[in-house]
Order: C-alpha cells, then sequence, then structure tokens
C-alpha cells in the first residue's frame, strides 16, 4: 500500500521545491541551511511525540515544541545563540509560506512566528593593522606556483573585502584583467556586484 503523504510532508516538499528555489530564488548555500534546519526540527519532533518522520503532521508542531527543540540546540548540541536564530529564520520562513497557502494553518503559523529570536552577544570587530596584513601578504612564496596562487587569493581578499565563499565562487569570467581591472563578485542571495582591482591585485598571480 503506498503510504500517506501528510499535509506537513506536501507543505515541506512545496517550500523546498518551489518556493524558496523558483519564488523567494533564494541562493542553493540558503536552501541547504533551511534543509538542515528541517532535518533537525523532525527528528526532534519525532523522537518526543514517538512517531516516525514520515508520520508527523501540523498536530505534531507547536510553539512550545519549536521553543523545546530551540533549547535542545543550545543545551544538547551546544549550538551558539546566532545558530539558534538562524534555525528559528527558517522556520520562521517556512510558517510565513503556509500561513499564505493553507489558511487553515493561519493561527498555528501566527503563534510560531511569535517565537521570539534570542539576543546574540555581539562580537568585537578585530581588524589588522597595516604591518600585519604586509607580513601576511610576504608569507606565501612567490617563486612557486602554489606560492603565487595564495599570494593571490590573500591580495584580492584584501583589496575587496570579499567574503571566502564569495571568492571560492569565482569563475574567469568573473575577471576583467584589462583596465579598468575590476571583479564580479556574488554575495548572500545571489546579490552581485562589480569591485575594482588594485593593478598590483590584477598582476598578482602571473609570472
Amino acid at each position: 500500500m503506498k503510504p500517506h503523504s501528510t499535509t506537513l510532508a506536501r507543505a515541506l516538499r512545496a517550500f523546498f521545491a518551489e518556493h524558496l528555489p523558483t519564488v523567494r530564488g533564494v541562493s542553493p548555500h540558503t536552501v541547504c541551511s533551511y534543509r538542515d534546519a528541517f532535518t533537525l526540527l523532525l527528528r526532534f519532533l519525532a523522537e518526543h511525540s514517538g512517531l516516525s518522520v514520515v508520520r508527523l503532521d501540523f498536530k505534531h508542531v507547536s510553539p512550545d515544541q519549536v521553543i523545546a527543540f530551540l533549547e535542545h540546540l543550545e543545551r544538547q548540541r551546544g549550538n551558539s545563540a546566532a545558530t539558534r536564530n538562524a534555525r528559528l529564520a527558517a522556520i520562521h520562513s517556512f510558517a510565513r509560506f503556509v500561513a499564505t497557502t493553507s489558511p487553515e494553518h493561519l493561527d498555528l503559523c501566527q503563534r510560531i512566528m511569535a517565537v521570539p529570536f534570542k539576543r546574540a552577544r555581539q562580537r568585537l570587530v578585530e581588524y589588522l593593522e597595516s604591518d600585519e596584513v604586509a607580513a601576511i601578504l610576504a608569507a606565501p612564496q612567490r617563486t612557486t606556483l602554489d606560492g603565487r596562487r595564495d599570494h593571490a587569493l590573500l591580495l584580492t581578499l584584501f583589496n575587496t573585502g570579499a567574503r571566502v565563499q564569495e571568492l571560492l565562487d569565482l569563475t574567469p569570467a568573473d575577471l576583467q584583467l584589462v583596465r579598468p581591472f575590476q571583479v564580479r563578485l556574488r554575495g548572500k542571495g545571489r546579490k552581485e556586484r562589480f569591485c575594482p582591482l588594485w593593478p598590483r591585485t590584477a598582476y598578482s598571480g602571473r609570472t
């Protein structure tokens, strides 16, 4: 007998297969982050309800269960408040989606969206002095191919202020190594920006 698909299962499928990538156009990284959040949530709900994950439905999700899940993340898994808030953001996003597509669950979604984020401790902004930056840039041995590569990567990070992931996502087509030198970076939410490159950055990988 073919297993019955629950309302929760159908909503999750539509959320991940259609809403996030097509309607909202979020990045694959965001989809993976939300997927990880719900993997943990569903396992938690299954364990505390005594049901298998495939039998879970909206009646097994409540604000109290969401709060218990968030406390579980911090106490049992050792997650930080920032990670806890990221998981809650995924749950809030799903609740907003369900509220607009399944009005019969509007009250539940409103109560879940009322679960507050936890105040996260702000980290001090740290920086390097100019001589420290110079020491880092001088560290790679530029007489070797690997050294020239490492120097070019470090110099590009310093030049553009790019995140490491943005640098990893670069393709040759993103680089303009003739004047005006520039690079196209893709940030969170697939937002693109162009950053000018110093001549020393543009020439850094050349022999």
